[in-house]
């Protein structure tokens, strides 16, 4: 009897201890809570053209482009009256600023504006347009010298013969100059394929040949391996010459968001909402491409515009947005045209869910950890935005108390996070040298450089720092 007593109450103890032992390693389940907030995130979002956050809006119905930026003062204030705050600067110049004299080019137009969008908390996308729709808008003066008086063409968006070899030499060689200079620059947010057309809008792509097409965009494809290119949606057979060779890195733009009807008493009711966008969608075989890389769009004359020339309404306003989200829209150029007040509400749902938009719906992990020790844990995301983060910006744990923080960098690749459900779980080791303690366990989307959290969550919890705090953990050996 006293063996058979002797063996229970070691059972007792061993389940006793197991059981313990068990719920001490029950994992900590956190469901953060969602936010509405309007989030400004990296890549995505209105843009300012020719401007910066805090600058002055263009005033009226009108706009500049172009020409070199002129500097505004600035007070210190980002804040955008009339427009959203936004994290990309758009710099649209012409190909005669950025090379005035053969082979001499003005880089330091582009280095004081990636420095001052820096600044401002942007980064800048940017198109050399071979030239503009007046005479002040002309190419270089020395290629026009070199080519001769302008002559009719086969567009009469054309200024100069883009099969002319020497356009393809000079003009590709300028291209291919700036990406020896600037590929991979870290704040460079991509750069517009432009080619022929004023402003670089491509009119009269359809009649250049093959091979010339080839050569003007091979000096982009092959000159930009990092930086994202962004290519107009044009004609199918050209569109393979860049998509085709480089979809990794190519995705598409569109100049005129918002057309209902600008031009349809001559053109037969035609409008770019209802005849050319989704078409040219399906036609080009561009449905795939928001997949690796951003699509943007550029407004259709300014919201003043709209109102003034089209007398469009808010259930018009809210049809261009729906559609502009179902094309898996990143960013929005709105030539840093005021947004009317009625419109307001209509811009910041459409904010919501452009770009991407990370919910983090559950995470769970280890109530206790050891030095060099495993933390293992499990996320779900839910990316409520249209499209994916297209940078290389890393998910990362944090342990912090008021004695000690270290980042802990996982292997996630968030450029995959699709809109909708994403799960990815991992395991972080704890440094060796972790000090025993309680620690608040934290999360972040981080720099490529730093540990500088870069997106903002759209969950609560978010510290002054930019981390979310999940709870505590502690580090005991």
């Amino acid at each position: 009897m006293r063996i058979i007593k002797s063996i229970t109450i070691i059972s007792v103890a061993i389940l006793l201890t197991t059981t313990a032992t068990a719920r001490a390693q029950r994992p900590v389940v956190v469901r953060p809570t969602e936010i509405d907030d309007v989030l400004v995130n990296p890549g995505m979002g209105f843009m300012t053209f020719q401007r910066f956050n805090g600058d002055d809006l263009n005033k009226g119905i009108g706009w500049t482009e172009g020409f070199p930026i002129d500097y505004q003062d600035f007070d210190g204030n980002l804040e955008n009256k009339e427009h959203p705050m936004t994290s990309i600067a758009y710099f649209r110049v012409y190909w005669k600023f950025i090379e005035p004299e053969m082979g001499k080019y003005r880089w330091d137009l582009f280095d004081k504006a990636l420095v001052i969008a820096e600044q401002r908390g942007q980064s800048l996308l940017l198109r050399v347009a071979p030239y503009g729709g007046g005479p002040d808008k002309d190419v270089p003066g020395w290629f026009r010298a070199m080519v001769g008086e302008e002559k009719k063409l086969l567009s009469d968006r054309w200024r100069v013969d883009p099969e002319d070899p020497l356009y393809i030499k000079h003009f590709g060689g300028m291209v291919r100059a700036m990406g020896q200079r600037y590929d991979g620059h870290p704040n460079l947010e991509g750069v517009d394929v432009s080619i022929v057309g004023f402003w670089g809008e491509g009119s009269g792509s359809e009649l250049v040949t093959q091979e010339a097409m080839e050569a003007l965009v091979d000096a982009y494809v092959e000159s930009f391996k990092k930086t994202y290119l962004i290519m107009l949606l044009t004609d199918s057979d050209k569109k393979t010459n860049v998509y085709g060779r480089s979809k990794a890195n190519v995705g598409w733009r569109s100049d005129c968001l918002g057309d209902m009807g600008i031009w349809a008493a001559e053109q037969n009711g035609w409008n770019h909402m209802y005849d050319y966008y989704p078409q040219s969608i399906i036609n080009f075989e561009m449905q795939d491409a928001w997949k690796t890389a951003p699509v943007t769009f550029e407004i259709c004359g300014t919201f003043g515009s709209w109102k003034q020339k089209q007398g469009l309404n808010k259930d018009d306003v809210k049809y261009i947005f729906d559609e502009a989200l179902k094309w898996h829209t990143s960013s929005f150029n709105a030539k840093s045209s005021p947004v009317p007040k009625e419109w307001q509400p209509l811009v910041d749902e459409w904010l919501k869910k452009m770009g991407y938009r990370f919910v983090l719906r559950k995470f769970t992990y280890p109530s206790e950890v050891r030095p060099n020790g495993k933390l293992d844990f499990t996320t779900w995301w839910d990316n409520k935005g249209v499209s994916p983060c297209y940078k290389n910006f890393r998910l990362a744990l944090r342990l912090k108390n008021d004695k000690r923080a270290a980042v802990l960098v996982t292997d996630a690749n968030i450029k995959t996070w699709l809109p909708g459900d994403n799960l990815y779980d991992d395991v972080v080791f704890v440094p060796l040298d972790m000090p025993e303690g309680e620690y608040k366990l934290q999360i972040a989307i981080i720099d490529r450089f730093s540990d500088e959290p870069k997106v903002k969550l759209a969950i609560k919890g978010k510290e002054a720092d930019g981390w979310y705090n999940l709870g505590k953990i502690k580090v005991q050996k």
